[in-house]
């Protein structure tokens, strides 16, 4: 007699992860772009490159807030209520995200 595995082993990084993590952090980014588009003349104080800063940090912030829609999946497949509140949830910290990295980002700069 032969015993059958079934155990399964899920692997945390998946295609599925980037591509959300990739989509959070174009949408991070191109808020910032719009944003600092409207900047016309920066503080002279300010470095050269003072730009680069927010459009780093904010990608990452997005890109963690597709982390977390990611991990939120199990809980949105049940359905019904848990759905709703899961998208809610996941909405909720990709908007907070959203917002710590441009506070992080800003810092220095067009946040004082």
């Amino acid at each position: 007699m032969t015993s059958i595995n079934t155990s399964y082993q899920h692997s945390f990084f998946t295609t599925t992860l980037l591509k959300r993590m990739l989509i959070g952090g174009a949408i991070g980014l191109t808020v910032m772009m719009i944003f600092l588009s409207g900047v016309d003349q920066p503080d002279p104080a300010w470095t050269k490159y003072w730009i680069i800063r927010p459009l780093i940090v904010i990608t990452f912030a997005g890109a963690g807030g597709g982390a977390f829609f990611h991990l939120m999946n199990p809980i949105r497949l049940k359905g019904g209520w848990k759905k709703i509140t899961a998208v809610f949830l996941s909405m909720l910290v990709f908007i907070f995200c959203l917002w710590i990295g441009s506070i992080m980002g800003l810092d220095g700069t067009l946040w004082d």
